[in-house]
Parts: structure tokens; C-alpha cells; sequence
């Protein structure tokens, strides 16, 4: 069954379009820092740190420190919660339509 904590976390991390920027930019990089993020960014480096800390809570991203910078790469299995609560109400619209379906071809056959 869906677990909601997770899910929880992962939405709220994704909802602020700001963060969901960030996280789309370490996307499309193999690896980032935050240097990079907030020169890509219109928000400052502090914003961009705070956005990140909340994206490696929910599990979307992890760091790896290399001296003086850390670099950023998305985790793929954070969104493993998301992908798993869209495919149980994906299933639930399914067998809606298609009782819809054959309620409309018994209404007009």
C-alpha cells in the first residue's frame, strides 16, 4: 500500500517551483555544485542551499564533497514514492474508464 510520509515529502519537496528548477538543473547535469545552480538561478546562493537541503531530506538528491566544493547529482529512487502513489490512482482511473466503457455501450450499443 501507499506509504504517505514519503510521498508527502517528495510532493512538498517538488511543489515550490523554485526547487523544482534546481532539482531539474542537477537533472540534466551528471553532477553540479551549488555554484552552478545558483549561477543558473535567480535566487541567491543561501535560497539555493536551502532548496537543496530540502530536496536530500526527500531523498531526490545526494552530495558528494571533493575539497572545497560539493557536488550535487539526482537520485532517480527518490522518486520511487511519487511514481508508485501515480501508478495506484493510474489503475484506479483505468478500471473507472473502462466500466465507463461498457456503461456507455450498453446505454447506446
Amino acid at each position: 500500500m501507499i506509504q504517505t510520509a514519503p510521498i508527502t515529502t517528495v510532493m512538498r519537496a517538488l511543489a515550490d517551483p523554485t526547487r523544482r528548477a534546481v532539482f531539474e538543473q542537477i537533472v540534466l547535469s551528471k553532477e553540479i555544485t551549488v555554484v552552478e545552480l545558483t549561477r543558473a538561478s535567480t535566487v541567491t546562493q543561501g535560497a539555493v542551499s536551502q532548496h537543496l537541503k530540502a530536496l536530500k531530506q526527500a531523498g531526490l538528491v545526494a552530495e558528494r564533497p571533493e575539497g572545497r566544493n560539493v557536488y550535487y547529482r539526482a537520485e532517480p529512487e527518490g522518486l520511487a514514492p511519487l511514481v508508485d502513489w501515480m501508478s495506484h490512482y493510474g489503475t484506479f482511473w483505468r478500471e473507472r474508464f473502462a466500466d465507463l466503457r461498457t456503461l456507455l455501450k450498453e446505454i447506446d450499443p
